[in-house]
């Protein structure tokens, strides 16, 4: 079936996947080397939805996220540089070498930070929407969140919140069925969809496929769209699969808590390789233009270990600075 995008932009999501998957897996190969001490969860499996929501917002857009934000600040507009650094703890880092991998910001690109607080960041995201129809531009707030997270009470106070007010807010939820080690079924009601369920909170909800880049990206721009005209909150629910362990560069498939069946139906299910293979299909990308892709990717995650590698680390007498009051 033909794409029904430009070329241009189906080659710039093909981009947005590999680079995200890349440094995930640059930052997999090279922990156990015990340079990023910092807990670190990787998004390798779920790279379409923050591909693909990035790519439908604007720079001047406000994006947040939870602990598995790699993906979203990269697709936001993230320095690359400054997030590895980050994860060094190193003092050029996009939060100073403080908060390490779940704790990136980047307000230059309209990366309002992320949180290692299961929902924590959700109320923060509702207020930057607030603020935004104060201010009265056509902005749109993003809120990433995970299926575990509306099992939190402030995911419902928010959502009444956005409904009421009709605050211009995208809440994304990536739904990977597992909150840790624990799949949906003993955490919530059999047959219930999120999606479906804020809906009848007032918020309209709708399904997606996050392992497909381009019904990410559809969807995400019909719902920004919709937001920028005045239409209020949306909240769009991507089915997804992540692939490493819960937190950590390894596979955890071994512990029981998921079968290797299950993780192997997904992995067919690669958003990298079958975006990739539509758009080599529809022959916008010939072998030789992937491999100088892949190879651009490499060189560029290769100088931010380098950069993070020659950084130094925060001086010892600034321990405490914007932690206490003075």
């Amino acid at each position: 079936m033909t794409i029904p995008i430009s070329s241009e932009h189906a080659l710039q999501l093909l981009f947005a996947l590999k680079r995200i998957r890349g440094v995930e897996e640059a930052i997999a190969a090279r922990y156990p080397e015990g340079h990023m001490r910092c807990p670190t969860h990787l998004c390798i499996g779920q790279e379409a939805v923050a591909a693909g929501v990035g790519a439908a917002l604007r720079k001047a857009d406000f994006a947040i996220s939870t602990h598995r934000s790699h993906g979203h600040y990269l697709a936001k507009g993230g320095d690359l540089k400054r997030m590895i650094a980050e994860i060094h703890g190193k003092s050029t880092g996009c939060s100073s070498g403080r908060g390490g991998s779940m704790h990136l910001i980047d307000e230059s690109a309209g990366f309002k930070g992320s949180t290692s607080i299961v929902g924590g960041t959700i109320p923060v995201g509702t207020g930057l929407g607030l603020s935004i129809k104060l201010q009265g531009t056509d902005q749109v707030s993003c809120v990433f969140l995970g299926d575990g997270a509306v099992e939190e009470g402030v995911f419902y106070e928010s959502i009444n919140m956005a409904a009421v007010k009709k605050l211009p807010i995208l809440y994304i939820c990536e739904n990977n069925l597992y909150s840790v080690y624990t799949s949906l079924g003993p955490r919530q009601p059999a047959g219930r969809k999120i999606h479906e369920m804020v809906t009848a909170m007032g918020v309209p909800g709708f399904p997606g496929d996050g392992n497909d880049v381009l019904d990410v990206y559809t969807k995400a721009q019909k719902a920004v769209q919709s937001i920028r005209t005045g239409g209020g909150p949306v909240l769009l629910e991507f089915a997804t699969y992540r692939w490493r362990e819960h937190c950590g560069p390894h596979y955890d498939n071994n512990i029981g808590y998921r079968t290797e069946q299950e993780f192997l139906a997904w992995q067919e299910k690669d958003p990298v390789a079958t975006w990739e293979q539509r758009v080599q299909g529809e022959g916008w990308i010939t072998a030789q233009g992937i491999q100088d892709m892949n190879d651009s990717i490499a060189q560029e995650i290769k100088g931010a270990f380098e950069f993070a590698d020659a950084s130094p680390f925060p001086p010892a007498s600034e321990a405490g600075l914007n932690v206490f009051a003075t």
